[in-house]
């Protein structure tokens, strides 16, 4: 296992094991929606969000229990969106992470109430002291997250890639949809370590730059992976996008392009990052990761 791979699954556990003691499941009814929210949040994903939001924290000396907790509620935004995501109204997808989707497993109206759940404890966790003992802080942390996970970010794009089933997209519109639905959270991970850390505004700009192009990136190699990707590997189906007959940037500009943009966009985003030396090395890492993963 790589230094990246290692650092990785470090993210996921640290996540897991925050989100663990914050949903531990009651007596009464409402246990259930607890139990189904432990099975998408605690289904041992990439852990890729948290990843950036702690990398980019420790570039700038943050408390990692801090960087920890705020890491775990960008998960729990990250896996609200899956379970919404794989709703029969939406993407209607069965399998997710090698395992039934959450509407499978439980139920609909129980998918929906678990979804809006973890929204509203990942915000729980940003208004905790314990995040951060400046309220300042905490404020601007639950802003953009707002931002990133509302009507300017992921709710948004979702509806942009909702209607691009209808409207052929270019590729101007395609990436105005991943900035939205993928990219804002992916930039906001990022910039959430900065934030913690007391960054400089140039801090933050280069990288807000930089979690531009490896979100744009990371975007195109999903959708390289829905034409190429193994159903066994992703965990979830492949292919729908060319079933529904999607704009994406593979129907676009061909896998090849695809691929060249995607590592192209990885170089570009790494560049960002030459002010931080080699503290930034595990974004570094990243950056190739997007354009290598098979999942």
């Amino acid at each position: 296992m790589s230094r990246f791979h290692e650092l990785l699954q470090l993210a996921g556990e640290h996540v897991n094991t925050t989100l663990d003691g914050l949903l531990e499941v009651p007596d009464g009814h409402e246990g259930r929606l607890y139990e189904a929210m432990r099975y998408t949040a605690l289904a041992g994903g990439k852990g890729f969000r948290p990843f950036l939001c702690l990398a980019s924290a420790q570039i700038f000396d943050a408390p990692e229990p801090a960087a920890i907790r705020v890491a775990s509620a960008i998960e729990c935004i990250h896996c609200y969106s899956l379970i919404h995501d794989d709703l029969p109204c939406m993407d209607d997808d069965d399998m997710r992470r090698g395992k039934p989707a959450l509407h499978k497993a439980f139920d609909e109206a129980t998918a929906i109430l678990a979804g809006d759940a973890l929204i509203s404890l990942a915000f729980e966790i940003l208004t905790d002291a314990a995040t951060h003992d400046t309220a300042t802080t905490r404020l601007e942390l639950v802003a953009g997250l707002a931002r990133a996970s509302g009507m300017q970010g992921m709710v948004g794009g979702q509806m942009i890639d909702i209607m691009a089933a209808r409207d052929m997209l270019d590729a101007g519109g395609l990436t105005r949809l991943q900035k939205m639905k993928t990219g804002a959270l992916i930039s906001f991970a990022v910039d959430a370590g900065a934030v913690l850390g007391g960054a400089e505004p140039s801090d933050r700009h280069a990288l807000a730059g930089f979690a531009h192009d490896i979100g744009l990136a990371y975007q195109i190699a999903d959708d390289v992976l829905d034409v190429e990707g193994d159903a066994d590997h992703l965990g979830k189906s492949v292919g729908k996008d060319a079933a529904q007959d999607k704009s994406t940037f593979v129907s676009l500009l061909g896998v090849a392009r695809a691929r060249e943009q995607a590592l192209q966009l990885s170089h570009q985003a790494v560049g960002y990052l030459d002010v931080f030396g080699a503290r930034a090395d595990p974004l570094r890492e990243a950056a190739a990761f997007v354009i290598q993963r098979r999942s």
